[in-house]
């Protein structure tokens, strides 16, 4: 409950929530933290609020450096309401001379909020306003992942406070990348990457772009979730490089649920194929595997591979729902299959193809149905489908 410096006269004053353990349908098994940012200047500004239930804390740790009421500007870098879910209660406590906004995000706070008497003031992409020994300077980052998204760049500090971007849902009491596993920071940047802004990658793509063009001098990046880059910013930069022109790996996924085990055997034989090829797999199971950990695994993977027994002449729910899923976050330039066992009609792979070609996951080898248990010949046509997808992986990723 204290104010984190994370640069002169610049703190962490967000929250930690230890107990989330879902976001709308993302797995946040560890937690994650509302982080909003506090810089004592001439004109003392926050960046950001955090979540409503969270308004206390905010304010608690304001209080350790400053009376909130002594706050001049109020900066809203993105308007959903793990960000913005106490600003009528923050505006009312701190009373800003000004609360920067973009345009859409201006019209986001009114349709949350109604039409307040609120000083709303509007900036463009590339404005700068002055706090007095320090600058801010905008850059609308619409879509990443709402339409009212930017950052906030404060040169004179090299730092970039990113909004949503370069984030994790992580709960910790570290506030630093050097403070804490380098490997598990970046699986839960990847997981966040692969849930939430996976579907805006091209604009991610021409984001690091314009922020290259900029010729930013960028030493730290402060994201309103998780971990700050202090020590490596390079690193998350080059990770969002990779991610948002999603490269593959030599990678295929067997994604499959079962009801008495055949589709199962189906699975395993297909995973045989794989490792005949040199292909790495892993072999997923949706009873035990939650839809955002399968896509943080898809976002490097080459292929995907779907298993389902056949219900109620349809696909299994579970298959339904991370396939309805996946489609949402649209990964690209896949390859894959799909395989069941059904009693009497077998609709399911049908159904599992007709998904995939939606995405435009190219399929690869010709789908596999057998009824009711496999025997040495279906499981055989299985590590077949297995092999296929591993040659069109090896083709693919060199």
């Amino acid at each position: 409950m204290v104010p984190v410096a994370i640069k002169d006269k610049i703190f962490n004053v967000g929250a930690v929530d230890w107990n989330i353990r879902d976001f709308h349908g993302y797995s946040t098994y560890k937690g994650t933290t509302y982080n909003a940012y506090l810089v004592m200047d001439e004109k003392i500004t926050l960046f950001d609020t955090v979540k409503k239930p969270f308004k206390s804390d905010l304010l608690h740790r304001i209080r350790k450096i400053t009376d909130p009421r002594n706050i001049d500007y109020l900066v809203v870098n993105h308007v959903e309401m793990d960000h913005s879910g106490c600003i009528p209660e923050i505006i009312d406590a701190v009373k800003p001379q000004k609360v920067f906004c973009s345009a859409m995000g201006k019209k986001a706070l009114e349709a949350h909020y109604g039409s307040q008497d609120w000083p709303l003031e509007v900036v463009q992409s590339g404005q700068e306003i002055s706090l007095g020994q320090r600058t801010v300077r905008f850059l609308e980052t619409r879509m990443l992942h709402w339409p009212d998204s930017m950052f906030s760049y404060l040169p004179q500090d090299k730092l970039l406070i990113s909004s949503d971007a370069f984030g994790q849902h992580w709960a910790t009491s570290e506030t630093f990348d050097d403070e804490v596993s380098l490997s598990e920071l970046l699986r839960h940047a990847a997981k966040y990457y692969a849930n939430i802004l996976l579907p805006y990658s091209p604009l991610v793509q021409k984001l690091l772009t314009s922020v290259a063009e900029m010729k930013l001098d960028i030493d730290m990046i402060a994201p309103d979730h998780g971990i700050i880059w202090r020590s490596r910013p390079d690193v998350i930069l080059d990770a969002y490089d990779t991610w948002s022109l999603q490269k593959a790996q030599r990678k295929a996924l067997v994604i499959y649920d079962t009801m008495w085990q055949s589709t199962e055997k189906m699975a395993h034989a297909v995973a045989s194929g794989l490792a005949e090829e040199g292909v790495t797999y892993k072999v997923l199971s949706l009873k035990r595997n939650h839809r955002s950990d399968i896509l943080t695994e898809v976002l490097d993977s080459a292929a995907v591979i779907f298993g389902s027994p056949t219900l109620n002449n349809g696909m299994l729910p579970t298959m339904a729902d991370i396939l309805c899923y996946m489609k949402g976050l649209r990964p690209t330039g896949k390859v894959g299959s799909a395989f069941g066992s059904y009693g009497w009609s077998g609709e399911a792979v049908k159904d599992m193809v007709r998904w995939m070609e939606e995405m435009k996951i190219e399929i690869v080898a010709p789908p596999v149905r057998v009824q009711y248990v496999p025997d040495h010949e279906a499981l055989a046509q299985a590590m077949e489908l297995g092999r296929l997808v591993g040659r069109a992986v090896k083709e693919r990723t060199g």
